[in-house]
């Protein structure tokens, strides 16, 4: 356990029991229903090189989505990530910049869930991180704009909560 990277256990509801920060396999977006519905109606963010695409759920819509019943597997967070083939074109520096953007996501993310996500009604938020840019880029700036882009969804999720209370 002592090699292991362990965040505060006061936030650790929705995570692992023992909150490891570990990406489980349950906050992947993985359902295609959710991801066509997060392309066709979600909304944008943009910090230079990542745009962000997401899209936030109560129990109602997450039940319209789906045909007959919503799947247990689904976390309150759920992501994607992608690298268009035509911006990067070796596999190896697709996957790589794919590594560095999970990576980075995975070690921001408990600011946005304890920030935005708990205590806001919110059943599921999905998110698809999608990089823009024709180079690699260090993982040092990638983890940067990655904090930037998860603080503007926290404080759009905030002002969203904030307009539906008045």
């Amino acid at each position: 356990m002592e090699g292991e990277n362990y965040i505060d256990n006061s936030n650790c509801k929705e995570m692992d029991t023992n909150c490891r920060m570990t990406l489980r396999k349950g906050e992947k977006l993985r359902h295609r229903s959710l991801v066509e519905n997060l392309f066709r109606k979600g909304d944008s963010l943009y910090e230079f090189p990542i745009r962000l695409t997401w899209q936030t759920m109560d129990n109602d819509e997450l039940e319209n989505t789906f045909c007959d019943h919503v799947p247990d597997r689904i976390d309150r967070l759920q992501m994607l990530i992608t690298v268009p083939k035509k911006k990067r074109r070796h596999a190896v520096d697709r996957v790589l910049i794919r590594r560095r953007i999970r990576e980075a996501y995975r070690l921001n993310r408990k600011q946005l869930l304890s920030d935005a996500v708990n205590g806001s009604g919110i059943r599921t938020l999905s998110m698809a991180f999608i990089y823009l840019h024709d180079k690699n880029l260090p993982y040092s700036t990638i983890e940067r704009k990655m904090r930037l882009l998860l603080k503007k969804l926290a404080t759009k999720i905030a002002d969203r909560k904030n307009s539906n209370e008045s």
